[in-house]
């Protein structure tokens, strides 16, 4: 049997003790290839910190303090910090990531001579590896999960680096075929990109007995859940609006961010301040059991590649509300898995009531994502990288 592949991970997105949900499908899907025989992989997880008085406050305080090399959840991670300047300064980022972590890379290259570098990011670590490739002689492939393109791919300064990365790469992924589209309308070359599904801990993400979670949360009405970050994107607003029409219902909101002072403000206007929990930052294996209990889970997100809140809600058998983002339509291909709608509050809870008047089955939700798997997600990957590589 020839020898593994020794993989170079590339990631900014990464999870860690100060953010331990940040990035943690990429963990996953990270976790899956270097369990198999055909890969070794070391990550490279990059930590942007600011200069002085800004390094000194929260969270970039918690950054500072990770350890620079660590095994996390059995994953060989480096965590090597760069200069970030917030806000003004993510077009340098690039540069900038490469400039600090080319030393580390090329110690270990020369200890064990990496084959291939996985950037997990479009932006910054698409044109950050450009750099690595380039000092180490090795192919490099990026993979799009969604704001990297949509957001990075808008701003005038990191639109050419993006493109650039992709015509240097010797092979692109996306998370979903409508992903795919927007990055060849970007300009991309469609026949460098395949499309790579998330993949899903089906064992873990399953149908429960709703009413007896539900009464176990002390709910006693419907109940809905939002799963993603606090952020003006993710339109979780929409859904706090749209809660107004369910006089008995909770809406449980997982996830922390910048929106979440404005939500709490938003509910305590419309009253609702009793009937909204906000959860936090929820530990990914309890997210499981909440998104089982709850009727429905929304998320109207302005954009998306293909979340991974979506699939993990189906394979719960919880219905999703979603908007027309990404995949959408590669999710909910019947009233089986849901409804997409318009970003509005009133479509929305039009949506809600449909739902519950008429509730799916939840074994047949489940099966909507029946074909999603980190083995399949894992098989994919391998067979890129070894055709890449020439084996």
């Amino acid at each position: 049997m020839p020898r593994p592949l020794n993989i170079l991970t590339l990631s900014t997105l990464f999870p860690n003790a100060a953010s331990p949900n940040f990035g943690i499908f990429i963990e996953r899907q990270t976790a899956e290839l270097a369990s198999r025989a055909e890969a070794d992989v070391t990550i490279i997880n990059p930590i942007g910190i600011p200069p002085l008085p800004l390094r000194s406050l929260p969270p970039y305080r918690a950054l500072a303090d990770l350890p620079e090399h660590e095994h996390w959840h059995g994953l060989n991670v480096h965590r090597p910090r760069f200069r970030l300047i917030p806000k003004i300064g993510g077009s340098k980022n690039p540069e900038r990531i490469a400039k600090a972590i080319i030393p580390l890379v090329r110690k270990l290259h020369d200890a064990k001579p990496f084959d291939l570098i996985d950037a997990e990011f479009f932006y910054p670590d698409g044109p950050a590896a450009i750099h690595l490739s380039a000092e180490l002689g090795i192919p490099f492939t990026v993979k799009a999960r969604g704001a990297d393109i949509h957001h990075w791919g808008s701003i005038a300064k990191c639109l050419p680096q993006i493109l650039h990365a992709a015509d240097e790469a010797s092979g692109l992924l996306a998370v979903s075929k409508a992903l795919k589209q927007d990055m060849v309308d970007l300009g991309m070359e469609g026949d460098k990109i395949s499309v790579h599904y998330t993949g899903l801990d089906s064992q873990k993400f399953v149908p429960v007995d709703r009413a007896a979670m539900k009464k176990e949360l002390d709910v006693p009405g419907p109940l809905f859940i939002c799963v993603g970050a606090l952020i003006q994107r993710k339109n979780q607003a929409l859904v706090i609006e749209a809660i107004q029409s369910f006089p008995d219902a909770t809406l449980m909101l997982a996830g922390k961010g910048e929106e979440e002072k404005a939500y709490r403000a938003l509910a305590d206007k419309l009253g609702l301040q009793d009937r909204i929990r906000f959860l936090g930052n929820v530990p990914h294996d309890e997210l499981p059991g909440l998104i089982a209990a709850a009727d429905i889970s929304i998320l109207p997100s302005k954009s998306e590649g293909l979340a991974n809140a979506w699939v993990e809600s189906l394979s719960c058998g919880t219905p999703i509300i979603i908007s027309e983002a990404g995949g959408a339509r590669e999710l909910v291909r019947s009233d089986t898995a849901g409804r997409i709608v318009e970003q509005n509050s009133s479509a929305i809870a039009d949506a809600i009531k449909a739902i519950l008047a008429h509730p799916p089955a939840p074994s047949d939700v489940r099966a909507s994502v029946s074909q999603f798997s980190w083995e399949n997600n894992g098989d994919a990957l391998v067979k890129l990288f070894l055709e890449i590589v020439g084996r």
